[in-house]
């Protein structure tokens, strides 16, 4: 099989618009797979893969369908959005799985520049474990948030910060753990720097203009592969 590791693959000329053709391009550049690239897998025309990601009224066949999990390593079910509102990990074991402890190394390489990750914090009611949109900057976790909402609870404190990726297809995985102590960014040019370098606002909406900052102390990770 080809190497699917490339530097060109970049992101759709045009915005995928509807549900499956979001799912489509993102798991293909994910995969690090081109169009073309995607399309002979599949044994289709590239073209007609370009339709499917770009035109939300596009309804391929079962058959199509498959073809494409199959190739973009995944199911059915993800690409047609029915386990959208489901926890990943509902599949079966794999066999003979193996299970490896990640070097440090390896475990910032999958933290990324930026994503969805959980950041447990202690309350008054015990520990509590909310999502947030995140960013790595000077080997940090960085992360908006609103002045008394729960993530703003890391500020002063040693939280835990996780970060995973479950593939139900092949009942595979790994997780990144980083421990480290929160504090609020109150310098404004600072601030201001991690603000436009922002890669998006966070998802839950809202004014959250407080930046926290958790200097990774300590990190380690898993994998689970078959």
């Amino acid at each position: 099989m080809p190497e699917r590791t490339r530097t060109d693959t970049g992101t759709p000329a045009e915005s995928p618009l509807g549900d499956l053709g979001r799912r489509l391009a993102t798991r293909r550049v994910q995969l690090g797979l081109t169009l073309p690239e995607a399309a002979t897998r599949a044994g289709m025309a590239p073209s007609y893969l370009k339709y499917l990601e770009e035109h939300p009224g596009a309804a391929p066949g079962r058959g199509t369908l498959l073809g494409l999990a199959d190739v973009l390593e995944t199911t059915v079910s993800e690409l047609a959005g029915g386990a959208v509102d489901l926890p990943p990990g509902l599949e079966q074991a794999a066999r003979s799985p193996e299970f490896t402890e990640l070097g440090a190394g390896e475990c910032r390489s999958l933290l990324g520049t930026h994503g969805v990750g959980r950041i447990a914090v202690s309350t008054d009611s015990g520990p509590v474990v909310v999502p947030v949109n995140y960013s790595v900057v000077d080997d940090a976790i960085v992360f908006r948030t609103a002045s008394g909402a729960t993530p703003s609870l890391a500020v002063g404190r040693r939280v835990a910060f996780e970060v995973d990726r479950i593939d139900d297809a092949f009942s595979r995985g790994w997780s990144v753990l980083v421990r480290g102590h929160g504090r609020a960014v109150a310098d404004s040019g600072e601030a201001r720097r991690l603000a436009d370098g922002a890669h998006s606002r966070p998802w839950a909406g809202g004014e959250r203009e407080l930046w926290v900052r958790i200097d990774m102390q300590a990190v380690t990770g898993r994998r689970i592969t078959v």
